[in-house]
């Protein structure tokens, strides 16, 4: 199985209790690169790909349409299954939306599509879809019902409840407006929490901003300070498949109005 480097931890865990041999692709400022992709999967021939190209958990990164184009092509020649995870796209803050991989035709016979209601509804309605090709389907279906027989059926009529009551679009919207006051709050203040010579990006959408602390910084070891100050964040190492990067840090900034991340940005200056 091939992801990015780094990947959304859970989905490494899945992967690994499954007994699959993970393998990282190299990834920079904007997401994988097609070039590594290539050349890796050449080297590994690996039976799928799992990415999610829109503010990427836990980097925040997204994955520009050319770069799109780039991996269903290669996904068709090199004969990959595409995982393409999206439960982030919905919640952009500025900018264009790029189309779904799975659109793309050389990827649309071989790509599965997840997203889930979790992002957009409530944390709490864990309900979810896969939008997977004809060849797919039953052998999902089985797996399914293997795993949990069904999904709860009083959550599913909760959310088509919702779904019905609730305009969708105005929901997001809504969302997207709290959540980018939210984020600015963060990189308004982080130059002062972290350490000097720290960097982070700046995500056009999502959930979360990715952090690196500078040379001589363990982002595991400032955590342990942090948690004593009252505030935490979550360390970026467990999120790699190859060598973890114990500098790097994820934050998230969905849960806490603007004036609490200011006061959480202050306990973390204070931690160092």
């Amino acid at each position: 199985m091939l992801v990015e480097e780094p990947s959304y931890l859970a989905a490494l865990q899945c992967f690994a209790l499954a007994g699959a041999r993970v393998v990282p692709v190299a990834c920079d400022e904007d997401g994988i690169v097609p070039e590594a992709l290539d050349a890796t999967a050449a080297a590994e021939r690996p039976v799928a790909l799992y990415l999610i190209p829109n503010f990427q958990n836990p980097t925040g990164r997204t994955l520009p349409a050319a770069r799109r184009v780039a991996v269903a092509e290669i996904a068709a020649r090199r004969g990959l299954w595409l995982i393409e995870d999206d439960p982030y796209g919905a919640l952009r803050f500025e900018g264009d939306a790029e189309g779904p991989i799975a659109a793309l035709g050389p990827a649309a016979d071989r790509t599965l599509a997840l997203s889930t209601l979790s992002k957009i509804a409530a944390p709490g309605l864990r309900i979810g879809w896969v939008r997977t090709p004809a060849a797919l389907r039953r052998g999902l279906v089985v797996a399914k019902q293997a795993a949990d027989l069904h999904s709860s059926t009083i959550d599913q009529a909760a959310a088509a409840a919702w779904l019905a009551d609730v305009d969708l679009g105005a929901r997001i919207a809504g969302l997207c407006e709290v959540y980018r006051e939210r984020r600015d709050a963060l990189l308004g203040g982080l130059a002062g929490a972290l350490p000097p010579g720290s960097t982070w990006n700046r995500p056009a959408g999502g959930m979360f901003v990715w952090a690196r602390l500078p040379q001589g910084h363990d982002a595991q070891e400032l955590l342990a300070r942090a948690i004593e100050q009252r505030v935490a964040f979550v360390p970026g190492a467990p999120f790699f498949a190859g060598t973890p990067d114990s500098r790097a840090l994820r934050l998230s900034f969905t849960t806490h109005p603007p004036q609490e991340i200011r006061s959480g940005l202050e306990r973390l200056r204070a931690s160092w």
